[in-house]
Formats: C-alpha cells, sequence, structure tokens
C-alpha cells in the first residue's frame, strides 16, 4: 500500500508541477490570441464605417493582423445597403401611393465584396476602381471565428477526455457606415 501512495503522490506532483502551469499558459495565450482579433476587428471595421469604403490595403492589413496569432481564421463580411420603398396598394398603378416608405437591406456578403477588393485585372493596389464603397447610413459588420484547434483546446481535451468546438475565438462586430467615400 505504500508503494501505491508514492506512485499517486508522484503522480499529483508531476500534475502539478508541469501540466497544470502549461495548461494555464496555453489558456492565456488564447486570450491574448483573442484579444488581438478583437482589436483588430474593431479596428478595420471602424475604418470602414468612418471612411465609407474598404480597400485592399486595409483588408490585407486585416488578416495579416489577425494571421500573426497562429490560428487561421475564417472571416465573414456583410454589407447591408439601405434603400427606401414607396409602399403602394397596387405597385401597378402609381395613384395608389400611400405616402409611406418602408426600409429595407439589400445585404452584400464576400462574394460580392471581395472580387471589386481583388479584381482579375493589373489595377494598382491604390487604385480608386479597387475600393468597395459604402454609403452612410448602410450597415457593415464583421464575424470573425478561428477553425484550427488551439493550443489550449487541444490540452484541454487531452486532460478531461473531451472534444471540444473548433470555434474558441469568435468575435462579431458592425455597426452603421458614418460616412460615405468621395
Amino acid at each position: 500500500m505504500n508503494s501505491f501512495s508514492k506512485v499517486f503522490a508522484a503522480f499529483i506532483a508531476v500534475l502539478l508541477l508541469y501540466l497544470y502551469p502549461i495548461s494555464a499558459a496555453f489558456d492565456q495565450q488564447d486570450d491574448i490570441s483573442e484579444l488581438v482579433v478583437l482589436r483588430a476587428t474593431t479596428t478595420f471595421v471602424d475604418a470602414v464605417r468612418d471612411k465609407g469604403f474598404v480597400s485592399p490595403t486595409m483588408y490585407t492589413d486585416f488578416m495579416e493582423a489577425i494571421a500573426a496569432t497562429g490560428n487561421t481564421f475564417d472571416v465573414q463580411m456583410e454589407h447591408g445597403s439601405k434603400k427606401y420603398v414607396p409602399v403602394y396598394d397596387d405597385p401597378t398603378r402609381p395613384d395608389t401611393f400611400r405616402g409611406s416608405y418602408e426600409v429595407h437591406y439589400d445585404l452584400f456578403y464576400n462574394a460580392q465584396i471581395l472580387p471589386v477588393l481583388f479584381p482579375n485585372s493589373a489595377a494598382a493596389k491604390d487604385d480608386p476602381a479597387r475600393r468597395y464603397k459604402l454609403r452612410a447610413g448602410d450597415t457593415f459588420a464583421v464575424t470573425v471565428k478561428n477553425t484550427n484547434r488551439t493550443p489550449g483546446t487541444i490540452l484541454f481535451d487531452f486532460l478531461n477526455q473531451a472534444i471540444s468546438p473548433n470555434e474558441k475565438i469568435f468575435i462579431p462586430y458592425g455597426g452603421v457606415v458614418r460616412n460615405e467615400a468621395d
């Protein structure tokens, strides 16, 4: 029985001396990565909302900032274009106009935004034609989530015999565009 308690004590010592500090360091690394991504996302979205456009340089700088964490990310952009639509009793007859308007949003995503930023042409990176322009009152949002398993998640799953979801870092951020591009 005495040898069993010595083995158990050695096992607990190994856990406390090595595994817990490593686990805490990985969790802290994940927290720092989340803060870096949050800061980069808010800076990017606020710049777009203030300037009224997305440029290739802005997007590339944003992607490089979040890639510096060592994780891989799925970045989804969403642009809501505000439209005012008149309300008619019968849309085929202009004289049935009710005197009011409804607000509708046409939504545009990465599939529509990225071809404007990175067209299949030899246009310079700072060419104004490569800017994705927004109008004041439109909405712009970015959602960032990691696609890889972070070291903290891997160690947590190993120690707990669990399978955690990959998305440990999830940052949604957006708002209303304040200015229009010239």
